[in-house]
């Protein structure tokens, strides 16, 4: 009896996540369905599904320090990038010298001072890749650093794992941002990533099926990846996800929204982890409909670093407005407009978040044209609130099976595009976000100038009218400062 409650309770911890409810019109024929979850992992808050994955830098959310996220938000998830701890150099990673209270402490919690019950998932890649060379091999994926780019070996990263001891991992995948893969390339990237998620699982959990596998209390989930690839280029690899590595893996990562339909119904059980960049709530809400369950959302952060505020609100009913000749409403708005610099209402109506309790519009104005760090704090905030709003009256229409009819009603009331941005954001970290091509304006424009050039310059908008110490007779002359004599 004791073995088969531990292969029971294995079982259950290798599989966390949990459907509570699905559209069951299109459930019946197709996993292409919106549906309601939890992900729940011991110890750790569980994650009501569909909702989105907070995106880090460095392990922390952008602006917010961590106790402002315990006590100013609802953040209980965290996507860390392993590619924002390296160096360029082969030396001592730092955040595996963090010294541990126990063995099974987390070391990767400890660095970023996460909570207790936050839930890690740890990937090698940001979520926002940057373009990197083309240098993957059977053994290794190229990553960029803040110094550089850094051949991460697959071995080092299960080893890296075991010392970080995150509750999720992302698995290796052979990617290659911003390129776009031949036909013999697409067959190495299969292969590889095939490999890397057959010894990943070896090395994690053991050879044999999960009754044998190392303890799941002390051990992260893996998270296969899924190809953007056709269904046919990579039919091997979902029929080994499906038959031998299916005990192993606890979830599917996706890195675009085309892949929820090549997914297996046998896998169907897993949740589905959308790792993109959705540009609009209307693109997320058409993969919630195709079954996605967790999101990364990068705009989210973006807005608030361009100083734009979300104000959108997904009402779930049971009936749809079909006026057509309604005006559609902007997305957000942004505070760096001049009209919100007497403006004393808060940033959203109806909001009950921290930013919109405490202070108004003319306020964060003033903080962004003063350039205070304040103003992107308080913008996080609230626009991770409206996200949570977002997801939970989402959630809420799944339930009431009205989800077709609130999105179409949702697309209507809505522009389909976010303003875009005029004022200047805080410094962007170059190793973090895509690198100027050539003719576009540098990402930071310098604070400074040499005096000379700036004289240059001036000299040349008065055509020359300004008297230099080289300036010859003839120049002196023509500027009136004296007269050539005979």
């Amino acid at each position: 009896m004791g073995n088969e409650f531990d292969e029971q309770n294995t079982e259950k911890m290798r599989n966390p996540f949990v459907t509570v409810h699905s559209s069951a019109a299109s459930a019946a024929s197709s996993g292409l369905a919106a549906r309601v979850g939890k992900l729940i992992l011991p110890n750790r808050k569980p994650i009501r599904t569909p909702h989105y994955i907070t995106i880090t830098s460095r392990g922390t959310v952008p602006h917010i320090s961590p106790d402002i996220v315990r006590n100013s938000t609802a953040i209980g998830s965290l996507y860390v990038g392993l590619e924002d701890f390296l160096d360029k150099a082969p030396r001592t990673i730092p955040i595996l010298n963090i010294p541990q209270s126990h063995p099974r402490e987390s070391r990767l919690r400890k660095f970023i001072a996460a909570q207790d019950d936050d839930v890690l998932i740890l990937a090698s890649r940001r979520a926002q890749p940057v373009v990197t060379p083309q240098a993957n091999t059977p053994n290794s994926i190229t990553i960029l650093t803040s110094a550089g780019s850094y051949i991460l070996e697959h071995a080092k990263w299960l080893e890296t794992i075991q010392e970080l001891r995150p509750d999720i991992v992302i698995g290796f995948a052979d990617l290659t941002p911003g390129h776009v893969p031949g036909v013999k390339r697409r067959a190495k990237m299969v292969d590889r990533t095939h490999a890397y998620t057959r010894d990943a699982t070896h090395y994690l959990y053991g050879e044999s099926d999960s009754s044998s596998c190392n303890n799941m209390d002390d051990t992260s989930l893996y998270f296969a990846p899924i190809l953007p690839l056709e269904n046919t280029q990579q039919s091997l690899y979902l029929d080994d996800l499906e038959d031998e590595l299916r005990p192993k893996i606890s979830g599917l990562a996706l890195y675009e929204s085309a892949s929820l339909s090549i997914i297996p119904d046998t896998l169907s059980d897993l949740a589905r982890f959308c790792i993109g960049e959705p540009w609009v709530p209307q693109e997320i809400l058409r993969d919630i409909a195709l079954g996605a369950d967790l999101f990364t959302i990068p705009f989210i952060g973006d807005l608030s670093n361009a100083g734009i505020a979300l104000e959108f609100v997904f009402t779930p009913s049971s009936l749809t407005n079909t006026a057509t000749n309604v005006t559609s409403k902007p997305l957000a708005f942004d505070l760096w407009d001049k009209s919100y610099s007497t403006d004393l209402t808060s940033i959203s109506e109806g909001c009950e978040c921290y930013a919109c309790r405490k202070h108004h519009r003319a306020y964060i104005h003033h903080l962004l044209s003063a350039k205070e760090m304040l103003a992107w704090s308080l913008l996080q905030i609230h626009n991770h609130h409206v996200m949570d709003r977002f997801f939970e009256a989402v959630r809420e229409s799944i339930t009431n099976n009205t989800l077709e009819a609130d999105i179409a009603s949702f697309e209507r009331e809505y522009e389909s595009a976010f303003p875009k941005q005029t004022g200047q954001g805080p410094r962007v970290r170059g190793y973090s976000s895509y690198v100027s091509k050539t003719g576009e304006p540098r990402r930071n424009e310098p604070a400074y100038g040499r005096l000379n050039d700036a004289l240059e310059k001036y000299a040349e908008s008065q055509q020359s009218s300004v008297a230099t110490p080289d300036t010859n007779a003839e120049g002196l002359e023509r500027q009136g400062f004296a007269e050539k004599s005979g």
